[in-house]
């Protein structure tokens, strides 16, 4: 999930970033000069931010930015107080709490759960509420063209999706993105589970549109959702490696994402310990360092095969295959 919109310029963003943060201080100096002068250069930074993001993709060193990801998520936050329908900042905000969510709370509370379960349940409470501000960020990004749209999507959710168009493809994948873990932490919160045809309409109307976004993150994202998919037709697990084998076609295998998607949504179902370790494996094969857009997606996702790995023995019944 994390990183998986990437593109060329923004594995280039941290000066562009950097700038961006020095003006923020300037930004507070100026305020008091007059509304047009701040409104001014509220716009010239959120723009520079907005157009580039603040995924630092290309980044080696995943530590790094879990600590620095908290205060570019707060100057998002603070640029949208001044640019509340700024689409760009809506579009980096949903992406980059679903992002933060995912990599740095969701996946600590998985990793700790076996040693201390009530600190993984607060951490995934934690990430339920990230999730929950990134879609609130990605729908109202959606609602900046289409004005009533979230009215709409809760009524009729496959007719109000229509209206979206090409290149808002960014905002749909990550609105769902959140929405989808969200509602993956909410077995206990039926209002949340209820909102599934709202989130379903968004991703595929997505897939729709350009299915080759962020080299097949949908694809990679409907691996796991179709293992859950309400009332589809046929083999959930069919379906899902139909996803698995065009993410790693989109990607050209250099994502270690679809091959750790498969493994824990299909195998760990299937109880397929053979198959389970071999993705994984292939997911650790993955070199991150030869496509820098996707540096960091894939150094968190080799993490977490690793762990997944770890816990071979508590996923399987019988693991000596």
């Amino acid at each position: 999930m994390i990183g998986s919109q990437t593109t060329g310029a923004q594995g280039r963003n941290v000066s562009r970033i950097v700038r961006a943060a020095g003006a923020a201080l300037l930004l507070a100096a100026l305020a008091s000069g007059g509304c047009s002068v701040h409104r001014f250069a509220s716009n010239q930074i959120a723009d520079a931010i907005a157009g580039g993001g603040l995924m630092f993709a290309s980044d080696d060193d995943p530590d790094l930015i879990r600590a620095a990801a908290p205060f570019s998520l707060k100057l998002l936050e603070s640029l949208l107080a001044d640019n509340p329908e700024h689409r760009g900042l809506l579009t980096a905000a949903a992406g980059g709490f679903t992002q933060y969510a995912f990599a740095f709370v969701q996946e600590d509370a998985d990793e700790i759960e076996s040693r201390d379960l009530a600190a993984a349940e607060a951490q995934r409470a934690r990430a339920l509420r990230l999730y929950l501000r990134a879609q609130n960020y990605g729908l109202r990004g959606l609602e900046v063209k289409h004005p009533g749209f979230r009215k709409e999507l809760f009524a009729n959710p496959k007719d109000a999706v229509r209206v979206v168009t090409k290149d808002e493809v960014p905002l749909l994948y990550w609105t769902a993105a959140a929405w989808g873990a969200a509602i993956s932490l909410s077995k206990d919160r039926p209002e949340l589970v209820a909102q599934i045809p709202a989130m379903e309409a968004l991703i595929y109307r997505a897939l729709e549109l350009d299915e080759s976004f962020g080299h097949g993150a949908i694809h990679t994202f409907l691996i796991t959702y179709e293992m859950g998919r309400r009332g589809a037709v046929g083999d959930p697990a069919v379906r899902a490696r139909k996803h698995f084998e065009r993410a790693v076609d989109l990607s050209g295998g250099k994502d270690a994402s679809p091959f750790v998607s498969l493994a824990e949504a299909v195998c760990v179902q299937k109880q397929d310990a053979k198959e389970f370790s071999s993705l994984l494996e292939k997911a650790l094969a993955v070199n991150a360092e030869a496509n820098p857009d996707t540096r960091l997606l894939n150094l968190v996702m080799q993490r977490r095969a690793r762990w997944l790995l770890s816990k071979k023995a508590d996923l399987f019944l019988i693991t000596g295959q």
